[in-house]
């Protein structure tokens, strides 16, 4: 794939379900998954709770500009008191990918579409063991908010579970 052009970062669109559903089943990993592995058939990639908006999708320039990662972007809570922050609720990049600054442009999209939406902060959430992600978290401003030990029992070792945000 080329590296010189930067991702292009978009909203999502109902036509991705297929692409969205394939891609988060090929990235799935105990690095940083606690759900169980997906098996096929896969199910849709959008449902009542994520919609398309709710998802920034990254492409190549490649003569398909097929889908090579996204992120989701919700709220924490249903709360109006809580209103003000929006979470990354999910982050994929497929493995032809990575190192080529997709998970960045779609980590400064989410935070531009964040503060683009009005929100004055961002968290997120990730497991303690998956150090590649939270060095990239930390790098585009994120800090340690808190931490619950242990929180996750994943093949058979305790993993913490880690928040992290920053301001908008």
């Amino acid at each position: 794939m080329p590296e010189s052009h930067p991702p292009r970062i978009r909203t999502a669109r109902p036509a991705d379900d297929e692409a969205l559903a394939l891609l988060d089943a090929r990235t799935w990993s105990p690095l940083h998954a606690v759900m169980p592995e997906p098996q096929p058939p896969y199910g849709p990639f959008f449902d009542a709770r994520h919609a398309p908006e709710d998802h920034l999708v990254a492409e190549l320039d490649e003569p398909d500009a097929r889908v090579v990662g996204y992120v989701r972007l919700g709220f924490p809570t249903e709360l109006a008191c809580n209103a003000h922050v929006r979470q990354i609720q999910g982050l994929a990049v497929a493995d032809e990918a990575r190192g080529l600054g997709v998970g960045r442009a779609l980590i400064r999209g989410a935070v531009d579409e964040a503060r683009r939406r009005g929100a004055r902060r961002i968290t997120l959430r990730v497991l303690g063991h998956n150090t590649p992600a939270r060095k990239l978290y930390e790098s585009e401003g994120f800090v340690v908010e808190g931490v619950l030990p242990e929180e996750f029992l994943l093949g058979g070792e305790y993993v913490d579970d880690v928040f992290m945000g920053r301001s908008l």
